[in-house]
């Protein structure tokens, strides 16, 4: 009996239990108590993905990686990472100024030195629609990349 003179129901004994054995079993156990029937999740729920990858140049190509083979883009790891530090040393707000893109106003930019009309015809869905996003600038330079060339692998100098 409580303190207080009243019987306490079955389900508070229950998880008064639970949470004197352990608030991991309580937390486990409270959506059960009660339940008359258990259902499934509507067969349209869309799983989310739990993967992030950090704010850096190995998250931003492993990001990249992902969407690209969702994508059937090919490219490895190497093979971009060797572009981008060719091209802007890993700076993704690199832009170049003299060569005869920039003479012509239309600048090289990001980590892998995209201009504006070659990043928009190969920009991939998804993925933002500013060329100095990181993961923007690789999975559009490496969708260029593999038609031009078949893969970023291929390209061992500026492209």
């Amino acid at each position: 009996m409580a303190a207080n003179g009243q019987r306490r129901t079955r389900t508070a004994r229950i998880l008064r239990t639970l949470a004197v054995s352990g608030t991991g079993a309580a937390v486990l156990a409270v959506p059960l108590i009660g339940a008359t029937s258990a259902s499934a999740a509507p067969a349209t729920t869309k799983a989310v993905s739990s993967v992030s990858y950090p704010n850096n140049l190995d998250g931003w190509i492993r990001e990249s990686l992902a969407i690209m083979a969702e994508k059937g883009i090919p490219g490895s790891y190497n093979g971009i990472h060797r572009n981008i530090i060719r091209e802007s040393s890993g700076n993704p707000l690199a832009i170049n100024l003299w060569d005869s893109n920039a003479a012509k106003g239309i600048p090289s930019k990001g980590l892998l030195q995209v201009i504006q009309p070659t990043f928009n015809t190969y920009h991939v869905a998804g993925t933002s629609f500013d060329i100095y996003d990181p993961v923007a600038n690789i999975t559009a330079a490496c969708n260029y990349a593999a038609a031009r060339y078949g893969s970023i692998d291929n390209v061992y100098s500026a492209y």
